[in-house]
């Protein structure tokens, strides 16, 4: 009879210090665009009281010896009652005998690496070549990981945040400073937009933060936090007037994130979106030019949570 091993969180970010998921999951996003991932649609559950989200994904790479299923949650109010907001497991299974080999209890932990490392490997690409200043919308840990990935990317040290409340910006401040940031907070969304040419979205917002004409030549936006239907961080015209436009996948974000709420109201054509994939497998820069104004649309990929899940495993097992 096949054992399963299951690994803690703790044992999990032991192994994931040393190691490095930028290579796996670009390949990831590669093989996804040419066809060799399966992915089925999203499952979701979304709930009222309290309102939370459970979101599974699961996939493989045709021909690879594993398969992963990942769920993950988050339920924003569990800050009122000292719970962390984001919980989850992967499951790695054979792809030859459908026997669960891996259980990867990481409380959401990976998600959020994963979430992170696709915005490295997108500011690669797209970030301008000179980064001025950081923008960050948000106070969270999506929003503190962003921000400390991208030193791989550029040596910017200005952060610019934008939060809802001044004690979470404070905390954000304090934590970051820490870390060797210098560190604006503000509670306008204009002083983000006129200051810094590479702004990161990473709330659960529902309307629109930034609008369209708040805009400065050259700036890219990763966006992150839109990964339902209901989510919205940018103004649907930031799209329209965007140069170039990548999603993580293009079906996905036909059905939620920025790139579907700017498919509802006609203000883009998805013939004008890229598959990030699609272009990154040249290995060439997307931006073409100093002045251009991008945006990614990352929804999140279960093809992202097979690469970072195999890899665990793997490291784990040969620890």
């Amino acid at each position: 009879m096949q054992m399963t091993t299951v690994y803690t969180l703790e044992q999990i970010k032991q192994a994931v210090e040393a190691m490095n998921f930028s290579t796996e999951i670009e390949a990831g996003f590669i093989a996804y665009s040419n066809g060799d991932v399966v992915v089925p649609p999203v499952g979701e559950l979304l709930f009222d009281e309290p309102p939370g989200e459970t979101h599974i994904k699961y996939g493989y790479i045709r021909g690879d010896d594993y398969y992963v299923v990942k769920i993950a949650s988050g339920f924003y109010q569990n800050v009122n009652v000292g719970l962390p907001s984001s919980s989850g497991v992967m499951l790695v299974f054979s792809q030859k005998t459908g026997g669960l080999e891996t259980v990867l209890l990481d409380e959401g932990f990976l998600t959020n690496v994963r979430t992170a490392v696709a915005g490295e490997i997108v500011a690669k690409y797209m970030a301008p070549e000179e980064v001025t200043a950081i923008g960050v919308f948000g106070t969270g840990v999506m929003a503190r990981m962003q921000v400390q990935i991208l030193e791989s990317v550029t040596d910017c040290k200005r952060i610019v945040v934008w939060g809802r409340s001044q004690s979470s910006l404070d905390e954000y401040k304090k934590e970051m400073t820490a870390d060797g940031y210098d560190v604006q907070t503000t509670l306008e969304s204009s002083q983000v937009t006129d200051a810094c040419n590479l702004i990161l979205m990473t709330t659960p917002s529902t309307t629109p933060l930034i609008k369209a004409d708040q805009l400065k030549p050259g700036v890219h936006i990763t966006a992150i936090g839109s990964d339902t239907a209901s989510k919205q961080e940018l103004d649907s015209k930031i799209l329209a007037a965007a140069d170039i436009v990548v999603a993580d996948s293009i079906s996905q974000c036909e059905e939620r994130g920025e790139i579907y709420q700017a498919l509802l109201t006609g203000d883009l054509a998805m013939d004008r979106v890229i598959e990030l994939g699609s272009a990154i497998q040249g290995g060439g820069r997307i931006r073409a030019t100093a002045e251009q104004v991008t945006v990614a649309d990352l929804t999140g990929v279960a093809v992202q949570d097979v690469q970072i899940a195999k890899a665990v495993s793997k490291a784990l097992g040969q620890g």
